[in-house]
């Protein structure tokens, strides 16, 4: 399933330059589809696709487009490190290079680039954090078994309960931060990976202060290649969950240290 829409054409200039980050291990079928979807959706935005140096030549691929397109960018990573690592590292780029928008969205089309207007739409209402959710109302899921569902809905139940957050869809990762919200909640600090690395930005976006706005969205799953969940991603999130929400109750938990904003080099 695919929102043909583009949620009404708007244009987003006036939150300044957005950049849509996009991880890649082994999605070399993707990349393209992904990416000229994003460039329809939200003509203004850039691209920069994080590779992990994929042994299926997705990094050749992306750089095939980017030589096509200047909005598209490709970062090279040395190997597989995660999708925290990924995502951090993309942060870091985009804000060295004056990007004031940073967006976080999946590969595979599970994160539909018709609906991008949405968040941005959130940050333009005042949020500094804008998440796409699948269980407010208005959002939905797409083929996914009942299994899924239940780890999904009762990772954010759990992760919600633990850490005192209001968030309906805290492991949620189609996301869009403004950049002054990214070096206000402590990017050096997070060690997180998979799927307690949503939850990990999340609650220290709400620790630090900052609007959070939950916006309804339709999750596919993918078309094509396999999912990066495993059962120890799960485990380290129900892991490091646990050890947060205890710490926080015992005031083991310390708010979050801004960074200083680093010198910007325009791309």
């Amino acid at each position: 399933m695919t929102d043909s829409s583009t949620e009404g054409n708007e244009t987003f200039g006036d939150l300044g330059r957005i950049l849509v980050i996009i991880p890649t291990y082994n999605e070399v079928v993707n990349i393209p589809l992904i990416t000229a979807r994003v460039r329809a959706a939200v003509p203004e935005a850039h691209i920069l696709v994080a590779d992990d140096n994929s042994p299926d030549g997705t990094g050749d691929e992306a750089d095939r487009l980017a030589a096509s397109d200047p909005h598209i960018q490709v970062l090279h990573r040395k190997g597989k490190e995660g999708l925290g690592a990924a995502y951090l590292a993309g942060f870091r780029w985009g804000i060295e290079h004056g990007f004031d928008v940073l967006v976080e969205m999946d590969a595979d089309g599970s994160h539909q680039p018709e609906q991008l207007p949405r968040l941005l739409t959130a940050l333009r209402g005042g949020a500094d954090l804008a998440l796409g959710s699948r269980w407010v109302p208005g959002g939905e899921v797409v083929n996914w078994p009942v299994s899924r569902q239940l780890i999904s809905r009762g990772g954010s139940f759990y992760s919600r309960t633990m850490l005192k957050v209001q968030i309906r869809d805290v492991t949620g990762g189609y996301r869009a931060f403004r950049k002054h919200t990214l070096l206000g909640i402590g990017m050096s600090e997070v060690a997180s990976q998979g799927y307690c690395f949503q939850v990990d930005l999340a609650w220290r976006a709400v620790r630090a202060g900052f609007t959070v706005a939950e916006v309804p969205i339709t999750f596919v799953e993918r078309e094509f290649g396999s999912s990066k969940m495993s059962r120890n991603i799960l485990v380290e999130a129900l892991l490091r969950v646990t050890s947060w929400g205890v710490n926080y109750r015992l005031g083991r938990v310390p708010a979050p240290v801004a960074e200083v904003e680093v010198q910007t080099a325009q791309s």
